[in-house]
């Protein structure tokens, strides 16, 4: 998976590439997301983690993805903004230590399997403090037979998060809001989901 993806930024440009996501660009432009510390997880070139930083957080941007990073600092250079871009595993962080503030996600705990899930969220919580927020966006549905032959042969990792899933991952220690998603869609992908969630106090 990961020669794949530094394949991929090496020589294309991946379908989710093209700007910061809209409902991180409305939350920081409502002050529901103040400026603090933030940390984008699976950070691609760079697009989520350079908005937030030309509007006032202090940011680092983790992928394992070398080709990547390389493109996101090049990136953060020519817009003149500070980010720290490191090249780290999200499900096995050696170079990241929190807690943050924010931390955003936009399509990385999807694309793990099981135990990469498992091993994100543990990693991922410990990089949090009471009233951290997580902006988390997934692919959401429930697999078809087939589609769940395909991740167990294939090395996608994962296609969706289950319906009830990030309650069930996170709801222990987060308060989690819906804020955007759609369900039931024609065609491939089926589903996709938007969540707001904020540390609870111990």
């Amino acid at each position: 998976m990961r020669l794949l993806y530094h394949l991929w930024y090496r020589h294309g440009t991946p379908p989710w590439v093209g700007g910061p996501r809209q409902e991180l660009v409305r939350l920081v432009t409502d002050g529901t997301l103040t400026p603090g510390s933030a940390l984008d997880l699976g950070c691609g070139v760079g697009d989520n983690a350079i908005f937030l930083a030309q509007h006032g957080f202090t940011v680092t941007g983790v992928d394992f993805a070398d080709a990547a990073i390389e493109r996101a600092r090049a990136k953060a250079h020519d817009d003149g903004v500070d980010v720290s871009f490191i090249v780290d595993d999200v499900t096995h962080l050696r170079q990241v230590s929190g807690p943050f503030d924010l931390l955003v996600d936009y399509g990385t705990l999807d694309d793990l399997d099981d135990r990469g899930r498992d091993a994100y969220v543990h990693e991922v919580v410990a990089l949090t403090r009471p009233g951290t927020r997580i902006l988390l966006w997934c692919f959401e549905w429930t697999l078809s037979p087939w589609e769940r032959v395909t991740t167990a042969i294939l090395p996608f990792g994962g296609l969706a998060l289950a319906p009830g899933e990030v309650t069930a991952r996170f709801g222990n220690q987060f308060e989690i809001n819906h804020i955007a998603g759609e369900q039931h869609l024609r065609g491939w992908p089926r589903g996709w989901a938007a969540y707001l969630m904020t540390r609870r106090s111990a």
